[in-house]
């Protein structure tokens, strides 16, 4: 490793160590984005946070056959000492509080790392739920081992599916009041979407002074819909770099991968989301990259993927994917 990339990590490491939020019954919030909620932690703009995070009811994972571990011993804390819940069903660790960020900014969350936290996952059957409720009306529950060594998870004998953690749910507070956790909205929240593993820079609209970051709602994998309503859910850590950006107005979030622009549509119908995708792509086009409208609309079906995010959140969503090696000439 070269010396300026060396003095690099260990900048981002100490970094890191030093900006931690925890989970304790203070720097949880179930079920609920909130403006008015305490920061558990305040940063300066260019810092790195690293976060803990929870996902489960810990007698069901017992019962299941999980070895107690520090998430299990976390949840429940959070079960007998949290009174606040709802209306969601997520425990989110946060907010983190961004020194200068202002509604109508734009936060860059920039996704450096994400760690298994325990060597199990799970997934569940909830009924009346999901994308097949009528055929599913019927509680099932069932434990996932995680090969931590090789980043794969036993499904069944004979079925492994390879493992690459991203959280479900991870924005910011509403302009006012509380932000319910399961629709994925403007503050972004939960999008499920299976793209924002490490290496994402992930761009949501500030609505609330300080932008207050919260994330939660850990997935070790998931395919593109999340139908039966749960990925492979599992305890995670994530490292991240928060960049206030005051030279992008987005109406949406928005990402970027290594490989691709990711433009999002969120809406109760499939199809007003997949417009809504589409939109976003020809604005991306239209602002960033200097194309007439025209030729936006005509590059985003010449080259773009939309994909289905997850239909299952009341919300639905659409991201349409677009990759950068078509661009003979970097970002502008």
């Amino acid at each position: 490793m070269k010396r300026s990339l060396l003095t690099l990590w260990l900048l981002l490491t100490c970094a890191a160590a030093q900006n931690v939020v925890r989970v304790t019954p203070a720097t949880v919030q179930w079920g609920y984005y909130s403006a008015e909620a305490k920061p558990a932690l305040t940063v300066k703009s260019g810092e790195v946070v690293t976060i803990d995070t929870i996902v489960g009811i810990p007698d069901m994972l017992e019962q299941l056959g999980a070895a107690a571990d520090d998430p299990i011993r976390e949840m429940k804390e959070m079960y007998a000492k949290v009174k606040d819940r709802g209306p969601g069903p997520h425990f989110l660790t946060g907010p983190v509080a961004i020194q200068g960020a202002l509604p109508g900014d734009v936060l860059e969350v920039e996704i450096l790392e994400v760690r298994l936290r325990s060597a199990y996952g799970w997934m569940m059957i909830e009924p009346g739920s999901g994308a097949l409720p009528d055929e599913f009306p019927y509680l099932r529950k069932k434990l996932i081992r995680l090969d931590q060594s090789n980043m794969l998870a036993e499904f069944a004998p004979g079925i492994r599916i390879p493992v690459r953690p991203f959280f479900g749910n991870l924005g910011l507070a509403p302009w006012s009041g509380r932000l319910h956790s399961a629709p994925p909205g403007y503050a972004a929240g939960n999008l499920d979407n299976k793209s924002l593993v490490a290496g994402t820079r992930l761009f949501i609209p500030v609505q609330a002074p300080g932008a207050l970051f919260s994330v939660g709602d850990g997935h070790a994998a998931q395919g593109d819909g999340e139908v039966c309503v749960t990925a492979i859910e599992t305890n995670l850590t994530g490292v991240f770099r928060f960049t206030v950006r005051k030279d992008l107005k987005l109406r949406w979030p928005r990402a970027e991968t290594p490989t691709h622009i990711i433009t999002m549509g969120l809406h109760e119908s499939l199809d007003e989301a997949a417009r809504r995708a589409t939109k976003e792509m020809i604005d991306y086009l239209t602002t960033e990259r200097g194309l007439s409208r025209d030729d936006a609309y005509m590059l985003t079906s010449a080259a773009a993927d939309l994909h289905v995010t997850q239909v299952v959140d009341g919300v639905k969503g659409v991201h349409a994917m677009l990759p950068k090696a078509i661009f003979a000439t970097g970002r502008r």
